[in-house]
């Protein structure tokens, strides 16, 4: 029996829709059955394609990861970048955070997982120079927000960046719950509002 992702992935597709769809499926299966226990070939199998056509798109497992950890490094320096050109109005601080936490597809919370259950592999990529663009864009982020407090006190930092990362928190609470990818996002962002009414003043 063909799976949905094979019959996709036979379809005519552009190759930035491939692409896509290979790195989907890699991570898919990096979580489910762990980042060394997966194959390139099993990675083509999923997709129904020869690990030839794989090789066209990524050479190794780690060429997949680094793409993705490079476009999210893109999307928080971007997002840095959105909120220095902002006027510093009072509604600021709230519509950076919630930026942040919708930006958030499944895919991405996906990769929430996977780092999280290969810290190794994690360690490995972001140790290399420039390899942790996301982390340090998002500590730029969070200095940028604090400059935005009304209180920046101590308290109110840890709080302010508790609601910056109720996505990773939400991420990792949901998968004993059997919540949807939708669900488990406005979970985060009710968290991250309820935190934000509370430092706001």
């Amino acid at each position: 029996m063909t799976t949905p992702s094979r019959a996709r992935a036979t379809g005519r597709r552009d190759g930035a829709e491939t692409h896509a769809l290979v790195r989907r499926t890699a991570l898919r299966l990096f979580t489910e059955q762990g980042y060394e226990a997966t194959s390139l070939r099993q990675i083509a199998d999923e997709l129904g394609i020869n690990k030839a056509s794989l090789y066209y798109y990524f050479d190794s497992k780690e060429a997949i990861l680094q793409s993705l950890f490079d476009e999210r490094g893109t999307e928080a320096e971007q997002l840095l970048t959105w909120l220095r050109e902002q006027p510093r109005t009072p509604d600021l601080l709230a519509a950076a955070v919630l930026r942040w936490v919708d930006s958030f597809s499944a895919e991405k919370l996906q990769g929430i997982r996977f780092m999280n259950a290969n810290p190794l592999v994690t360690r490995t990529l972001t140790s290399r120079p420039g390899g942790d663009r996301i982390g340090a864009s998002l500590r730029d982020f969070g200095d940028e927000l604090t400059a935005l407090l009304p209180d920046p006190s101590p308290q109110n930092v840890v709080l302010l960046r508790m609601a910056v990362l109720s996505i990773n928190a939400a991420a990792l609470a949901a998968p004993a719950t059997g919540t949807s990818d939708e669900a488990v996002v406005a979970a985060a962002r009710r968290t991250a509002r309820a935190i934000l009414a509370e430092i706001s003043g």
